[in-house]
């Protein structure tokens, strides 16, 4: 019995180190971006705060135009933006109102 615990979790610790090792060299896996990034999450979810004067909901790291950058959505008064702040020095580089929650999940929704 103690011979098949040990073997299902030897099983999944390989399942997980395999796992990390995929995704950290596909290079569609954008989370590997923010290693460049001179920007942290903090500081741009901050940014875009204070841009448009609400909380904000929610944050992707991604490419924009041939640079990343952090989207970061915005509740501001019951609307929502999508605010893009430069990864290399914290600038918006474009806000604008978000009609439709747009989450890349390509659900029906968006």
């Amino acid at each position: 019995m103690m011979r098949n615990f040990a073997f299902a979790v030897f099983a999944a610790l390989l399942a997980t180190a395999v796992g990390g090792t995929y995704a950290a060299k596909v290079p569609e896996n954008d989370a590997l971006g923010i290693v460049a990034a001179k920007v942290g999450l903090i500081q741009a979810a901050t940014a875009a705060e204070q841009y448009v004067g609400g909380k904000a909901s929610r944050a992707e790291y991604e490419r924009y135009k041939d640079r990343w950058v952090f989207d970061i959505e915005v509740v501001k008064d019951g609307a929502a933006y999508d605010v893009k702040i430069d990864s290399a020095n914290g600038a918006v580089i474009e806000a604008v109102a978000d009609r439709i929650d747009r989450d890349d999940d390509h659900d029906p929704a968006d």
